[in-house]
């Protein structure tokens, strides 16, 4: 196999491995296995024993994201998303639960992008989902707005908008 050449191969009854050799000669393999776990080999040149790390699909993923530069930092209620492609890009999403202050009250009355510079991408009503509401969308009891922005708008959201 060529210096970052990536081959596949189906194992009947394991699953799917994927393997590349590094310009360097090292070997990473991934094995996606029939049961749901996807285990990382890697082999370094001259060395005769594999190092191995069994994952679950999120932590895979996850893994994917930093090698890619789409790092993701999470809490309880937010996501903050750095593109390293994108001159270190970094974006919060946050969800929040509408307080009575906001109920009755249009994205476009409580002027949510001028005040401060975030954007509702979604609201949850009802365990129902609104993608992208538009600026005449009021805000009902019980709503949780799913918010995307620049940290420091996602805290001027929260100070600004979310006020009891």
């Amino acid at each position: 196999m060529s210096a970052m050449a990536l081959r596949s191969l189906n194992l009947p009854g394991v699953g799917t491995k994927y393997e590349i050799m590094t310009d360097k000669g090292d070997t990473i393999a991934i094995f996606f296995t029939k049961t749901g776990t996807i285990q990382m080999y890697t082999l370094e040149k001259g060395n005769q024993s594999p190092c191995a790390v069994v994952m679950t699909a999120v932590e895979a993923r996850r893994l994917g994201n930093i090698l890619t530069g789409a790092i993701i930092e999470a809490d309880q209620e937010s996501v903050e998303i750095a593109f390293s492609a994108l001159s270190d890009l970094r974006v919060t999403i946050h969800t929040f639960f509408v307080p009575a202050s906001v109920t009755g009250k249009t994205i476009e009355d409580l002027q949510i992008r001028t005040k401060t510079g975030a954007t509702i991408i979604a609201v949850c009503r009802h365990d129902k989902n609104i993608v992208n509401p538009p600026p005449s969308f009021a805000f009902e009891t019980g709503d949780a707005a799913l918010v995307i922005g620049e940290s420091d708008q996602i805290i001027k959201f929260e100070r600004e908008i979310m006020v009891e």
